[in-house]
């Protein structure tokens, strides 16, 4: 039950940042070559950093450690200090990638799999 409530909350959590990340940033993600090569240069950072520095990986849901690293990100950080274009926009822009990837799977370390958001 636990670890329901847990994926729930991620999700709901990812679908709030995919909100303020908004339809302007992702468009822009679509249209952008350079800002969809550097997302995806962000998501393969953001994979490794969880699959080898988190210890006990395998145990947690993928997108709850996604949401625990796009939360730990933000946690000192103003809602008007980053924009979609930002660093720290284009992080967590890779982190909601990665979450709509593995939403219903294990955190994989496979770069082929991650799809282009719009």
């Amino acid at each position: 039950m636990r670890a329901t409530w847990r994926d729930k909350n991620a999700r709901q959590w990812i679908s709030e940042l995919s909100g303020r990340i908004g339809m302007t940033g992702w468009a822009a993600l679509a249209v952008t070559p350079a800002l969809a090569a550097e997302v995806d240069q962000h998501a393969a950072a953001v994979r490794d950093i969880l699959l080898l520095g988190v210890e006990g990986v395998g145990t947690v849901g993928a997108v709850v450690l996604l949401a625990a690293y796009g939360r730990g990100l933000l946690e000192d950080v103003a809602d008007s200090d980053w924009t979609p274009a930002s660093w720290l926009g284009v992080r967590l822009m890779a982190v909601c990638q990665l979450a709509h990837v593995h939403d219903v799977k294990p955190l994989t370390d496979d770069v082929h799999a991650l799809p282009k958001l719009a």
